[in-house]
């Protein structure tokens, strides 16, 4: 299962909404038989960096978005949290 945009608007952020947002996900994926979640963020998302590597998620890969990302460095991070069986 991919996890694409998930966001949280500024006024709410610092309650715990992303993180209870993505333990929903992970456990909506593990109900139907998922075997991982995967998803991506920049360099700069270092908030986002943190709440997945939190959750479970471990560093997987890196990429440049385009040849100018490339030209300035701009990583795109690629995440992965396997869920195995549920047990």
């Amino acid at each position: 299962l991919e996890l694409k945009r998930m966001s949280v608007s500024r006024e709410h952020r610092g309650r715990g909404l992303a993180r209870a947002l993505c333990r929903e996900v992970l456990a909506f994926a593990r109900a139907r038989g998922f075997g991982a979640v995967v998803l991506s963020t920049s360099m700069v998302q270092v908030a986002a960096q943190r709440l997945y590597e939190g959750q479970g998620f471990r560093k997987v890969g890196t990429s440049y978005p385009s040849l100018l990302g490339t030209l300035m460095n701009f990583q795109i991070f690629h995440y992965r949290c396997d869920l195995g069986d549920g047990t």
